[in-house]
């Protein structure tokens, strides 16, 4: 399968280059940046410290859709409408790694799943998807007297909060327990807030270094506490699980998948 990442300049988009080189089954099909990224023209290899590979940065994300059978995106918010159209337009698989999205671009993600195979997820690591499922399982088993709380931190340039991840654990829980997260969540506590409200999910998120990513969800009861947690040191994690979804992805009908339908965790 030909591999294309937008954004491959970046750190995760070169984690990702890195990863299809090293998969079987998969081949390098290009990469693209914004028109005035000075990393225009050079060799998509190269920037991930790889031999040269003859394949070039593009600045035409609709060229690169058009000459490979798969396109991972782990961009912005803004761009996965695009992508998502792009992708729909060409009939190719298209991966989404990026989270934030509000609702008219997860939308128009949803619109364009219509028509070509698209995987999204919260987070495209094996261990943190097994960490939903698992979250999802306690907070079913565990009645209300156990308060639930999910934290997170991540490096200092990341842009959203609660991270995509916290949120999709959220609402494992919320799940878990037959209930709606919007009206359960509490994302923020600042002055007296008074005592927590029973049945809230409640979110901490900590910013700060190089922190890849480190989830924890507890569940905190009068005598005893349990706590689930992934923490991720490598951006490996992330690359491997979406190069893993776009192979599996290859020859599917369209429609909208997950991280669990790609790792049969139903």
């Amino acid at each position: 399968m030909k591999i294309g990442i937008v954004g491959c300049a970046g750190r995760m988009g070169r984690t990702l280059v890195a990863e299809i080189e090293a998969s079987d089954g998969a081949v390098l099909g290009g990469g693209s940046e914004q028109a005035d990224s000075p990393f225009i023209g050079q060799d998509v290899a190269v920037l991930a410290g790889l031999k040269a590979a003859g394949v070039m940065v593009g600045a035409d994300a609709a060229a690169l859709f058009s000459v490979c059978d798969a396109v991972i995106d782990f961009t912005a918010p803004s761009a996965a409408p695009i992508h998502a159209g792009l992708a729909a337009d060409t009939g190719k698989v298209l991966v989404v790694g990026t989270t934030g999205l509000d609702a008219d671009q997860q939308q128009a993600v949803e619109a364009a799943a219509a028509r070509t195979a698209i995987v999204q997820a919260a987070n495209m690591s094996v261990g943190v998807n097994l960490l939903l499922g698992l979250t999802r399982q306690v907070a079913a088993v565990l009645g209300e007297d156990y308060d639930i709380e999910v934290i997170e931190m991540h490096h200092r340039h990341k842009v959203d909060a609660p991270s995509g991840t916290a949120l999709a654990l959220g609402r494992a829980a919320a799940d878990g327990r037959a209930v709606a997260l919007d009206d359960k969540a509490q994302r923020s506590r600042d002055g007296i807030v008074g005592a927590r409200r029973a049945g809230d999910i409640g979110f901490a998120n900590l910013r700060g270094g190089d922190v890849v990513g480190e989830h924890t969800v507890i569940f905190a009861t009068d005598g005893e506490r349990v706590e689930l947690s992934h923490k991720a040191s490598s951006r490996g994690v992330f690359a491997k699980g979406a190069v893993r979804a776009a192979l599996w992805a290859g020859g599917k009908p369209p429609g909208p998948y997950s991280m669990t339908d790609v790792l049969g965790l139903d």
